[in-house]
């Protein structure tokens, strides 16, 4: 038998997130046993985590001791929370070292962004395998990654990055809202118009929840260690974006653009990154692997999204 096979019981950072949550959920509905890191603060989550069959282990991301005994305790780890938090990352490898157990992290796809800052839209597509030379932003980020996967050899574990692009659709944990098309919708609503940055002709792939949360879990029983995938089905321009929003907001189609010098001042340069970059990937090494999201699309999403604002 397998280290995958024998794998029953997942500890989950990020269990009361976005992507955590669901992939909490689709894991319980699989026959796993899930436990998640819940903030102190966050006490009242534990017994709403509880309904849905996942045991809080209350704590923070800096806390050694807890980390590193939930990850002893369990058969693999997710790590969904903070993607940029460090020292979670070298606590729950040096708990796992020479265990041979199994570790997934998740980054984004934002490594691959660029400074287009909406003026034009991207022609490179990066594959899992592809050589890129990130954005000094994003130096940090990459060079985890590249730690993660190193330790599969070298610290004994079998680690997995699983890296979205932009993700849509209502989450199936506690946080129903993704980052990025929440936000626009909101700034939307305040500028009575869908909204773009600079030109808006960059374009950024993205993935349905679902489908992301069945790469988690088919990463989590087949993929070997060392593996890097990314996620994404598809992917719109910025403007493209706007006008679905503008629709579903019954704006007409009207757009209104927002300066890349309002998105620095206001949001800095994460949010640059996150919204006027292109950042075009394919999930070759997913599809490899079995991967095949069949979600609808971020257009037929919004159409979706629609028929319940009609009714209302």
């Amino acid at each position: 038998m397998s280290s995958q096979e024998k794998i029953r019981n997942v500890f989950i950072t990020g269990v009361t997130g976005y992507i955590g949550g669901s992939v909490a959920e689709k894991l319980v509905k699989h026959g796993y046993h899930v436990a998640g890191l819940v903030r102190p603060e966050e006490s009242e989550k534990k017994d709403l985590l509880k309904q849905k069959k996942i045991d809080a282990i209350v704590g923070y991301l800096d806390d050694y001791e807890i980390m590193s005994r939930a990850a002893q305790n369990a058969d693999a780890v997710i790590h969904a929370a903070n993607v940029d938090h460090a020292a979670s990352v070298f606590t729950l490898i040096s708990a796992l070292e020479r265990t041979g157990k199994t570790l997934i992290t998740t980054t984004g796809s934002s490594i691959v962004t660029d400074h287009a800052d909406g003026e034009y839209a991207g022609n490179k597509f990066y594959t899992e395998d592809d050589y890129f030379e990130p954005v000094p932003y994003r130096v940090p980020r990459v060079d985890m990654n590249r730690y993660v996967r190193e330790a599969s050899i070298a610290k004994g574990i079998r680690t997995i990055i699983i890296c979205p692009s932009m993700v849509y659709g209502q989450g199936k944990g506690l946080q129903p809202d993704s980052d990025q098309i929440p936000k626009l919708i909101k700034l939307s609503q305040q500028a009575g118009a869908g909204m773009y940055f600079g030109k808006g002709l960059n374009r950024y792939s993205n993935v349905y929840i679902d489908d992301l949360t069945n790469l988690f879990l088919i990463a989590l029983e087949k993929a070997p260690g060392g593996s890097f995938f990314f996620a994404e089905n598809g992917d719109n321009s910025f403007k493209e974006i706007a006008e679905m929003i503008s629709e579903y907001l019954a704006f007409d189609g009207k757009t209104t653009s927002v300066t890349i010098e309002h998105v620095i001042e206001h949001h800095g340069e994460s949010a640059r990154l996150g919204v006027a970059s292109n950042s075009l990937v394919k999930s070759v090494n997913a599809r490899r692997l079995g991967w095949q999201p069949n979600g609808p699309s971020l257009r037929e999403y919004f159409e979706i999204l629609k028929k319940p604002l009609t009714n209302r």
